[in-house]
């Protein structure tokens, strides 16, 4: 018995407008800005609704009527078929705008009981891989997502995609943590080795189960399929259906962009038709089955262990790895002035410009701005709307200019609070040393940490940093609360009283943050 696992990823993201500045200068004539109008300038809405639209009358509406048909036809039969989405946050955000029609066959598709929803980031982004405490970020974006589907569809998902198949340990454990059952990925060369793809795993440092995507057999369709120079063309339903029957193992986890069936295969040259009489040739073989991510895991036991390393962090596009996105100087550092930005969008807690921040963790923005050679730069320029990486680099750090902006106009509004919940990275923190240099293994990324750990430090620590003016210094020049040290400064003379001093600081910092 094999059973054939179908994933279909489903994403639009929200493109930028080469006019923003523009935009707002022409809308700061006629008035204040506020943060709404920097989301409405920075992105062009005209083009993602007309992709929007595009898209569905070509793709999403055909192909998923296609696909609930077939679920209706053999769903009371012995052998139903099945399918899986994963859909983006932002995508399904375009489809209630645009195209509501979209929305309602998913739901549709839901009610079947035949469809898995597996879990990703709501804005589709690259959070796993930002310098971030804990996976924050990653986390957040997750909950977003798990909330939707479950508003949306009334559905509680068991299995999960990082953004683009993205996968290493890391990760991996970070959703065992979060009570996902198998996490999807590609089945890269390099870490099966001699194995096959087409069975369950286990991840390696936790128990979560992995899935690895068959990219041979998913990619005759999503590649290969019009390409007449294949000397397997034309790829026929019924073909395809032989060479699943012939591949040997438990599962085999075929995954593609959603767009194969119509958008990137035109229904001119068949694809519709292939996708409606694939599912009844499939289950003509007796040993064939359709199921989800999350049956198959519960159905076979895993064979061996994936070690995917954090420095060999693996995905299913270009080279199988994270330079799709990060893989030029210019990439990194638009990725650097995204995650900069971070703290203080937090910190400031304006649901406004949080948002636009996270439409531009958009993963889509820095893979634009790849710069690859042959067939894989074919594939970046299909997919861009920009003329090319540089072009798209320099839309995209105006576009983080621009919120850059309007941070710093409110970061004086709003001084003292932002101070408070601003948590610094790792290589701003204060580390708390004992006078003889020993680390205590203590330290803070924010005041609210710091005013913590000053009642677990031992005293000798606080004092030494106190007389040496450390954490004053910090204070002043991570936070620019000079007012704030010098009240320190005067209530911590060299001659004040260990115990006296520490209260005294406790009680300054309490005071001026109203704690």
């Amino acid at each position: 018995m094999t059973d054939i696992v179908f994933m279909f990823e489903v994403h639009q993201p929200y493109r930028l407008d080469r006019n923003a500045y523009n935009k707002l200068l022409d809308k700061a004539l006629r008035g204040s800005l506020e943060p709404s109008d920097l989301e409405e300038a920075i992105f062009d809405n005209g083009l993602n609704k007309l992709v929007m639209e595009r898209a569905s009358a070509k793709c999403y509406i055909p192909a998923t009527s296609i696909i609930l048909e077939n679920i209706k036809r053999f769903k009371n039969t012995g052998k139903p078929f099945k399918v899986s989405y994963s859909i983006s946050g932002v995508f399904i955000e375009q489809a209630q705008r645009w195209t509501p029609r979209v929305i309602e066959l998913f739901q549709e598709l839901a009610g079947t009981g035949m469809v898995e929803f597996v879990e990703q980031t709501y804005y589709h982004s690259m959070s796993a891989f930002m310098p971030i405490k804990d996976y924050a970020e990653l986390r957040e974006q997750v909950r977003e997502h798990r909330q939707l589907m479950r508003e949306l569809f009334g559905y509680e998902p068991v299995s999960i995609e990082n953004t683009e198949f993205s996968y290493n340990n890391d990760i991996a454990w970070l959703f065992s943590t979060m009570g996902y059952r198998v996490v999807l990925t590609e089945g890269v060369d390099w870490v099966l080795g001699w194995r096959s793809p087409n069975y369950v795993y286990k991840a390696y440092g936790s128990d979560i189960r992995v899935l690895t995507r068959n990219y041979r057999l998913s990619d005759d369709i999503g590649y290969r399929f019009s390409d007449r120079s294949w000397d397997q063309y034309p790829l026929t339903a019924d073909k395809y259906a032989a060479w699943l029957s012939a591949t040997p193992g438990d599962v085999v986890f075929l995954a593609m962009d959603y767009e194969t069936f119509g958008e990137h295969h035109w229904p001119e040259t068949g694809i519709h038709e292939f996708l409606k009489w694939l599912p009844g040739e499939i289950l003509k073989y007796s040993h064939l089955y359709t199921s989800t991510p999350g049956e198959v895991v519960e159905k076979y036991p895993p064979r061996d262990v994936i070690d995917v390393p954090p420095w060999s962090s693996i995905s299913w596009a270009d080279e199988r790895d994270l330079s799709a996105w990060l893989g030029n100087h210019m990439q990194r550092n638009a990725f650097k002035m995204l995650v900069d930005l971070r703290p203080y969008v937090k910190a400031l807690g304006d649901p406004e410009l949080l948002r636009i921040w996270k439409l531009l963790t958009i993963s889509d923005h820095l893979y634009y701005i790849a710069t690859k050679f042959g067939s894989i730069e074919q594939v970046h320029s299909y997919f861009s709307p920009y003329k090319n990486a540089p072009d798209a680099y320099a839309i995209y750090v105006q576009a983080l200019s621009l919120l850059a902006g309007m941070i710093a106009e409110k970061l004086p509004e709003n001084r003292v609070k932002v101070a408070y919940n601003l948590e610094v990275p790792m290589d701003k923190a204060f580390y708390f040393y004992k006078p003889t240099g020993e680390y205590t293994g203590i330290h803070a990324s924010s005041i609210r940490e710091l005013i913590e750990a000053l009642d677990r430090v031992p005293k000798e620590s606080v004092l030494y940093h106190l007389r040496r003016g450390d954490i004053q210094s910090w204070l002043e020049h991570v936070y620019g609360l000079k007012d704030l040290v010098d009240e320190i400064n005067e209530a911590t003379t060299p001659t004040t009283p260990a115990d006296e001093a520490i209260r005294s600081v406790r009680r300054i910092l309490k005071s001026y943050f109203n704690k």
